[in-house]
């Protein structure tokens, strides 16, 4: 754990001029480090080495590899990504459907993110932090369902989160369970699946 008071811990502020610099380089290091060794492989010396933060740094601010893996997490957390804002629930949940796609069905944009999900499987902080970042990401994403409801495509009461994961997850299943490709077409199954249920109250809560 970092030595640094609860208050001061990365990822709990937003910092900006060298301070900002320094996180983001760590976790861009940190990223790299995963894409190329895998969580057992990342050490506080490779990202010394490959941000320039000398290590004493790295062990006094973060305190070890699962924090620093934590705070890329929180980093990536803070950007400006927003949901797609097409005009209709069906064309809202392929975007997000497509953008899923996009991310894993590419080897090289896939390698960062699915080693922090192996990361989760054999770290308790990286799970929380992984837990986080997703149920952040969700948040953002209720408001595809609230501007659907608003249209009158879907149940005032419709479980935003829940529909979701449903878009993603046969494709998460695909990728990390039963390792078959993903692509376009399944993307858009998905959404068009998930649209259907919305309509029929499967995402509202039971009576």
């Amino acid at each position: 754990m970092p030595s640094e008071s609860a208050a001061h811990a990365p990822g709990t502020v937003r910092p900006g001029g060298r301070t900002a610099r320094t996180r983001a380089a760590v976790r861009d290091a940190v990223l790299t480090g995963l894409a190329e060794h895998g969580y057992p492989g990342l050490t506080v010396e490779y990202v010394a080495e490959r941000s320039g933060v000398h290590k004493t740094t790295l062990y006094r601010r973060w305190g070890s590899v699962e924090e620093l893996l934590a705070d890329a997490l929180d980093l990536a957390g803070e950007d400006t990504w927003t949901p797609p804002d097409t005009g209709g629930l069906d064309s809202d949940l392929r975007a997000l459907a497509r953008e899923v796609t996009d991310t894993f069905a590419d080897a090289s944009s896939a390698a960062a993110p699915s080693a922090f999900i192996a990361a989760a499987f054999q770290s308790e902080r990286a799970a929380a932090a992984l837990h986080d970042f997703y149920a952040e990401r969700f948040s953002r994403c209720a408001a595809v369902v609230a501007r659907a409801v608003d249209r009158g495509e879907a149940p005032a009461d419709t479980d935003a989160a829940a529909v979701v994961r449903a878009v993603s997850a046969p494709l998460f299943f695909r990728v990390f369970i039963t390792r078959e490709p993903i692509d376009t077409a399944l993307a858009d199954q998905c959404a068009a699946a998930v649209a259907a249920a919305v309509r029929a109250g499967a995402y509202s809560p039971a009576p």
